[in-house]
C-alpha cells in the first residue's frame, strides 16, 4: 500500500507540473506552381513554395510561474519545403536575407524567430531574434500577407539588396503591451549590430536599431503606426521606415490599406553606384468570403525617388482561396505590375526581373497543409 500511494503522489505531482509547463510542434508545409514573366528579361515556371502562407517548422512552450507570471520559448525556421533546404538568418542585421553559400549547405535555422520572454500583468519581455515592429503593418493589413505572387510592393521590391533590416532583427530586446488595454496595443524594440566599438571605418553602430508600433483594434476596425530606424555604416547611411494600416471589417468584406515611408541618405542599386533616395508606397486591398473560401484583392505602388531618376512600379492582384478543412487549403493569385521611370520591379524576388519600364507577370497555383 505504501508503494502504491507513493507511485500516486509522483503521478500527482508530474499531472501538476504538465499542467503548468506546455511544448507546442507547429508549422505550415505550403507548395506552389508558380511562373512568372518579364518582359525584355527572363521568365521562369518552377515548383516553388510559401505562395499562400511562408513554409516553417516551429516549437513553442509556456510555463505557469504563478502569481500571473509565465516564461515562455518560441523557435520558428523557414523552410524551402521544394527542395528541403533552410533559409538563412544573420547574425549582426547587416545582411539581412543573405541566400546559403550552396544549395542544401544552410541547414535549419530558426531564421523566422528565436525568443524567450518573460510575461505578467504588466506585459512581456521579449529576447532574440524576432519581427521588428515596422514590419508588421506591412503583412498584417496586406490581403496577401507579404506572401507570394501578390505581396505588397515595398523598398526591396524595386531596390535590389535593400541596406535595411526589415522583416526581422537579431539580438533584439523588446517589450509588448499587455492585452487588457481596451483594445490598445503596442511594442518597442531595440536591436544590436554588436560590432566592436573600435571597428573600423566608422561600423561601431552598423546594424543596431530601433522600432515601435502602436495600435487600436476594437470590433470592425484595426489601425496601427509604426516607425523604425536601423544606423548604416559609411555611405549607406540611416535608414528611416514609416507606415500606417487600417482594417475595417463590413462583414461581407475586409478592406485594407496601408501607406509606407522609407528615408535613407543612399540606396545600393543593383548595377549602379549608390544614390540618395528616399521611397514612398501604398496599398489598397480587400477580402470578400466566398462560401468556403475567400477572394484576395490588392493594388499597390512603391515609388523610389532616387537622386538622379524617379522610379515608380504598381502592381494588381487577384486571387482566390478554398478552404478543405480548418488546415488545408488550395489557392490561386495572379499579378501583374507596371513600371515606370527606369523601374526593373518583379512580381516576386527569386525569378529574374524585366528589363526597365517592362512589365512583369505571375501566377501561383498551391496547396497549404497546416498542423
Amino acid at each position: 500500500m505504501k508503494k502504491t500511494a507513493t507511485l500516486l503522489a509522483v503521478w500527482a505531482v508530474a499531472g501538476t507540473a504538465a499542467a503548468q509547463s506546455s511544448v507546442t510542434l507547429f508549422g505550415v508545409v505550403d507548395a506552389t506552381l508558380q511562373h512568372i514573366s518579364n518582359a525584355g528579361g527572363a521568365s521562369v515556371s518552377r515548383l516553388t513554395n510559401s505562395g499562400f502562407s511562408n513554409s516553417r517548422l516551429g516549437f513553442r512552450g509556456v510555463e505557469d510561474l504563478g502569481g500571473g507570471l509565465s516564461a515562455s520559448f518560441w523557435l520558428e525556421a523557414g523552410l524551402n519545403n521544394d527542395d528541403g533546404t533552410g533559409l538563412a538568418t544573420n547574425s549582426n542585421n547587416q545582411a539581412s536575407g543573405a541566400a546559403p553559400a550552396a544549395a542544401g549547405g544552410q541547414g535549419l535555422t530558426f531564421n523566422r524567430r528565436s525568443t524567450v520572454s518573460l510575461a505578467g500583468p504588466w506585459g512581456e519581455v521579449r529576447l532574440g531574434r524576432d519581427y521588428t515592429p515596422q514590419f508588421w503593418n506591412l503583412t498584417i493589413f496586406d490581403p496577401y500577407g507579404n506572401v507570394g505572387v501578390g505581396a505588397t510592393l515595398t523598398f526591396g521590391s524595386i531596390v535590389t539588396g535593400a541596406p535595411f533590416t526589415a522583416a526581422r532583427a537579431s539580438n533584439s530586446i523588446g517589450y509588448l503591451l499587455p492585452g487588457n488595454l481596451g483594445g490598445f496595443y503596442g511594442q518597442v524594440m531595440h536591436y544590436r549590430g554588436e560590432n566592436a566599438s573600435n571597428a573600423a571605418g566608422g561600423t561601431a553602430s552598423d546594424g543596431t536599431g530601433t522600432g515601435a508600433r502602436f495600435g487600436y483594434a476594437s470590433g470592425p476596425v484595426n489601425v496601427a503606426l509604426a516607425l523604425g530606424r536601423t544606423q548604416r555604416a559609411g555611405a549607406l547611411g540611416d535608414i528611416r521606415q514609416a507606415n500606417i494600416g487600417a482594417q475595417w471589417d463590413l462583414g461581407v468584406a475586409r478592406l485594407m490599406g496601408q501607406v509606407t515611408s522609407d528615408k535613407g541618405s543612399a540606396s545600393a542599386v543593383a548595377g549602379g553606384p549608390a544614390l540618395a533616395a528616399d521611397g514612398h508606397g501604398w496599398l489598397l486591398g480587400a477580402l470578400v468570403p466566398v462560401g468556403a473560401g475567400e477572394v484576395r484583392v490588392s493594388y499597390s505602388q512603391y515609388r523610389q525617388e532616387f537622386a538622379a531618376a524617379d522610379n515608380r512600379a504598381r502592381k494588381l492582384a487577384l486571387g482566390y482561396v478554398h478552404h478543405l478543412s480548418k488546415r488545408t487549403a488550395v489557392y490561386t493569385t495572379y499579378a501583374r505590375l507596371n513600371n515606370r521611370g527606369g523601374a526593373f520591379a518583379t512580381v516576386t524576388q527569386g525569378a529574374g526581373s524585366p528589363a526597365a519600364n517592362g512589365s512583369s507577370s505571375g501566377f501561383d497555383v498551391g496547396l497549404r497543409h497546416s498542423f
